[in-house]
Parts: C-alpha cells; sequence; structure tokens
C-alpha cells in the first residue's frame, strides 16, 4: 500500500478518486489551504495540485474536514446494536469511536465483549474498544458476568482494542487493590481511561500517578483545570443527559488554555439525539457558537483525540491518513454536505445485515425465578426509606415515612413501590422500596436497562402490575413495558443483553417516541424520563438512595438500609 501512496503522491499512479476545489482544513497548522485531495486505496496520497482521477469531485470551494473522532462513548445506551448507531452516527460525520462496552459486559461478560467487536467489523467507523476495567462497577448488586484481568487477555492482542476502559474504583486505585494494579499493569504501554468525578488534590495526583491518562467526568472548568495540570487529558463531555461542555469551554475560551490534551466526547447519547443534531458535529457547532476560532474547535473534534489514544493515521487531511472526510458548506452554520469513510461516500455504503441474531448467550439473557404478586410487597420496617427524585437529574433525595402509612400514600398516589429483580441468574434476590416523585396514575413501567448491572426495575402503584410487566420482560427478553389492569399497553424489546434493539433507526426511533408517550400519558411526571430516570434508580453510586436486587442502599453512608 505505502508504493502505491508513494506513486500515486508522484503523479506516476491514478487516485481512485480526486476531490478538487476543496478548502481543506490543516489541523497541524491551524490553516485553512485551497488544494486538491487525491485518494488512493482508502488513504490519503496527497493534498495539492492532482488534476486527474478515476473519478473526480468538484467541491466547489467548500471546506474538508478530518472526519470526526467520540474520544468516549457507549454504544450501548443508544439501545440499538453497532451496525444501526454506526450507520447514523457516520451520516452526522464521526468516522471513529473509541467505545467501552462496559454495559453489555455487565450482561455477558467476555461474550458481550466479543459481540461488540465481531457485529461492528464492517461498519463505515474506526470502531475501537476499551476494555471494560469494573464489571461488576460495586459490590451491591449482582451482575450477569464478572469481567476479570484474567478474562481480558485474550483480548490483548485484538488490533481495534486501544486500552483499559474508565476506571471507576478510585478506592480500589488508592488501596493498591492487587486486581486493579493487574489491570493497569496489564495496559502499562497503553491508553487507561479515567473516571474521576469531583476527585482533587492528593487523591487525583495519586489517581494519575497509577498511570491513568484520560477523564470524562468534569462537570465545572476548575475540575478540568486541575485534571490538565496533573496530565490527564480532558474529554469534554456534551451526551443527551450530561452536558458540561458549555461550563468547560468558558474558562477555556476565558484564559486561551491551550486545548492540545481535550477532545470531544458524548459518553452517551440517543439515537434520536444523533439524528436530529448530531453527536461530536454539534459540539464543534456549540463551542464556535461560543467564540472558539472553527480550526481549533475541529482540532478537538479530531486531531487531538487522535493523538491522545495514539491512532497515527487518523484526524488529519494529510498525505498517508485514511481518507475519512467531512465535506462542510461553511464554517458558521457547519451545514454538513457530505461524509467519506476510507474515500467511499457514507451514503454508498451497502446496508448492514441484522448482527448475529442467532447468538443465544446474547439474546437470551432475562433469567427470572419464580415470580407471584407476593414478590413485590415491602418489607415491613417501622420506618421505610423513600427514593425521592428530583426533576431533570438523576441523582436523588433521601426521606423516610412510618412504615404503617407506606401503604396508604402508595394508594393515594404519592409514593409509588420500586422493585429490581437479579435477572441474569434466576437467583431470587429482589429489592422492594418506595419511590417520590415518578408520578404514574395508575400501573407499572419496567425495564431491564438498569445501570450498571442491568437487572429489571419497575415501578408501580400495585403488585398485579408489577408482575405482568416482569413477565412481559422475560417473554421478550428485556426491553421497555408499560402494563395497566394486568394488560400490556406497550413494550419496546431490547432482546440483545436486554439493552439493545436490532430494528433500523427508522423503525426505531417511533418505537421508543410511541412508549415514552404511552409513559406520559399514564402519568410520568414532567422533568422525568420515564425509562432512563429510571435505570439511574439502580446505580449505588450517584447520592442519595438507590436500589439494588440487593436492597434499599444509601450512597452517602455506603450501606443497606
Amino acid at each position: 500500500m505505502r508504493e502505491e501512496l508513494i506513486q500515486t503522491a508522484l503523479g506516476q499512479k491514478e487516485p481512485d478518486l480526486v476531490l478538487k476545489n476543496a478548502k481543506v482544513i490543516n489541523v497541524f497548522s491551524k490553516e485553512i489551504l485551497d488544494g486538491n485531495i487525491a485518494v488512493s486505496n482508502g488513504y490519503i496520497a496527497g493534498v495539492g495540485d492532482y488534476s486527474q482521477g478515476k473519478k473526480i469531485i468538484d467541491l466547489k470551494g467548500r471546506y474538508v474536514a478530518p472526519g470526526f473522532l467520540d474520544a468516549h462513548c457507549h454504544v450501548e445506551s443508544s439501545m440499538v446494536v453497532p451496525s444501526v448507531y454506526c450507520a447514523e452516527a457516520a451520516r452526522k460525520g464521526v468516522t471513529t469511536l473509541i467505545t467501552d462496552p462496559h454495559e453489555i459486559a455487565n450482561v455477558s461478560g467476555a461474550m458481550g465483549i466479543r459481540f461488540m467487536l465481531d457485529s461492528s467489523k464492517s461498519c463505515p467507523m474506526n470502531y475501537y474498544v476499551q476494555l471494560p476495567s469494573c464489571v461488576p462497577a460495586t459490590s451491591f448488586e449482582h451482575n450477569g458476568s464478572p469481567f476479570t484481568s484474567e478474562n481480558m487477555l485474550p483480548f490483548l492482542e485484538e488490533p481495534r482494542v486501544l486500552g483499559l476502559g474508565e476506571m471507576m474504583n478510585y478506592p480500589g486505585v488508592a488501596g493498591c487493590d492487587p486486581e486493579v494494579m493487574k489491570k493497569i499493569e496489564l495496559f502499562r504501554n497503553r491508553v487507561v481511561d479515567g473516571h474521576a468525578p469531583e476527585l482533587r488534590g492528593r487523591d487525583l495526583q495519586a489517581y494519575v500517578a497509577a498511570g491513568i491518562e484520560t477523564d470524562h467526568e468534569n462537570d465545572v472548568y476548575g475540575q478540568a483545570l486541575e485534571k490538565l495540570r496533573a496530565g490527564l487529558a480532558v474529554l469534554v463531555r456534551e451526551g443527551s443527559a450530561c452536558k458540561n461542555l458549555q461550563n468547560i469551554l468558558e474558562g477555556v475560551l476565558r484564559d486561551k488554555l491551550d486545548t492540545t490534551r481535550m477532545a470531544f466526547c458524548t459518553d452517551d447519547k440517543h439515537l434520536a439525539d444523533i439524528r436530529q443534531e448530531g453527536s461530536i458535529l454539534h459540539c464543534v457547532k456549540l463551542a464556535v457558537s461560543m467564540g472558539m476560532e472553527p480550526v481549533q474547535a475541529i482540532q478537538m473534534a479530531t486531531i487531538n483525540g487522535a493523538k491522545i489514544y495514539g491512532l497515527k493515521d487518523i484526524g488529519a487531511i494529510a498525505p498517508g491518513y485514511r481518507a475519512d472526510m467531512v465535506i462542510l458548506d461553511d464554517l458558521e452554520q457547519f451545514n454538513l454536505f457530505d461524509v467519506y469513510k476510507d474515500g467511499i461516500r457514507v451514503s454508498e455504503y451497502p446496508a448492514l445485515s441484522s448482527d448475529m441474531e442467532n447468538l443465544e448467550e446474547i439474546t437470551k439473557t432475562v433469567n427470572l425465578p419464580s415470580l407471584t404478586e407476593s414478590s413485590f410487597c415491602l418489607p415491613h420496617h417501622k420506618i421505610q426509606p423513600v427514593i425521592t427524585l428530583i426533576k431533570g437529574q438523576v441523582s436523588t433525595k433521601k426521606s423516610e415515612i412510618s412504615g404503617e402509612l407506606a401503604a396508604g400514600l402508595v394508594s393515594a398516589g404519592r409514593l409509588r413501590k420500586i422493585a429490581v429483580i437479579e435477572r441474569h441468574h434466576a437467583s431470587g434476590n429482589i429489592g422492594v422500596g418506595l419511590i417520590e416523585g415518578y408520578g404514574l396514575f395508575h400501573g407499572a413501567v419496567g425495564s431491564t436497562v438498569a445501570h450498571d448491572s442491568h437487572n429489571m426495575i419497575i415501578v408501580g402503584d400495585n403488585n398485579q402490575d408489577m408482575l405482568a410487566a416482569a413477565k412481559e420482560l422475560e417473554r421478550v427478553q428485556g426491553g421497555y413495558t408499560l402494563a395497566v389492569d394486568g394488560k400490556i399497553l406497550g413494550t419496546l424489546p431490547l432482546p440483545v443483553g436486554g439493552l439493545m434493539s436490532f430494528m433500523p433507526a427508522e423503525t426505531f426511533i417511533p418505537a421508543l417516541d410511541e412508549m415514552l408517550k404511552k409513559a406520559r400519558e399514564a402519568g410520568v411526571s414532567d422533568g422525568i424520563d420515564p425509562f432512563i430516570t429510571l435505570s439511574f434508580m439502580a446505580l449505588p453510586v450517584i447520592p442519595e438512595l438507590r436500589i439494588t436486587d440487593m436492597g434499599v442502599f444509601d450512597v452517602t453512608s455506603f450501606r443497606f438500609i
């Protein structure tokens, strides 16, 4: 291939493609240069005076940027399989993903990771994986399968595995836990991602000293700046729920901070949001609207992330780089004209078939014990803890009521019951508690998307409908459902690990919208996402109260109530 590129660059061999009359965005010199781009065998052979080619496209002065790179994302959070996600993201200009498949790993371990790698092979995307570092995320819940340092060994020779995914276990790092240290040591010469919300001072210094190199958990500029100063690459997140870009970039622009060690990421972004506004393109637009120079914003969307992750042939329009290109009408509105992956229009890529639909280990993951209506009865306590929701947030407040009043308050509509059922091994573990602020006039809402262990989580006002919802989710092997008076009003199946669908975007987005509409009609409160908010109620690392299959958990005191 090198010989062919050299000959093409010298004019001795005709390029496969020439994009002529382009305004080329040079991310190395921060210039915009007029020229033609010669492409051979999926790579850029040269930029300059190239007028002959097997195929010539006149861009008529449009801008050409490198394909965008999402520096940290969980594809599973889109609720569709990689082929569907990648097709949608690529149409919006993303040609490289750095993914952490810890959601599917919590369900199916190594098999789940292998599924994500195998099913993304033919996507119009450079699809890279950071191996999940914390599966299970905590010891306060039961997941489907552990993923240990020993389980990682077969993946070390996989060329699309770049490093170790976000290290959420700060106590394990600070305490030099042998298994944590072994995982980090396995990736001594690769990139180890961080997850360090609120970590500062000596705690941060120790975390970085362990060999961790990136972090995406920054709500405000001060956190990001301290982490940059400590040597971490800061991944500026703008997803569907967590929107940190404005807070961070306000300080960056005010202080004229060097952004070489900063890149954009989405972490979690829903498919409908990607379709409506894009992912990394949306980050670029926001940054420029705040006053950032367009080429600097494009650097954060391309070459910066490539350098952070050691991807030497990605992120630039230059000889020897992959011909991943985004064509823009302008650098004000950033109207997207076209996208190329390996020198081929993304719109011309063949449609991908469904991903390994007969893989039973991935599509048969809901295994419930024998359940009855009494399974959803509240445990008897003189004082009942209550998970109180905060609109627009995934954090909660802790409150309490007299146990004698619980049933009456549920009947009156102020409270609802919430249950988490271990759904991987039919162990019989069920945690039942109370939740306030969810709404829901009558019936039950259920889901198998419940971070991070992804057990089954159900909210309802009566045992009959909670049982009906559980049985429906078992029948379809995962997804979202709504039950009223023992009948199922709607279900969105997510059979891949109970997390993802094979449906194409054109089918999936309307189906999801219909479920959201039905949940709203059933009374779920404004400011509360019927399913996403619910999924975070099982994550025992966000204050103040959560619930797992082991019971109601007080995050502030790190104990079960």
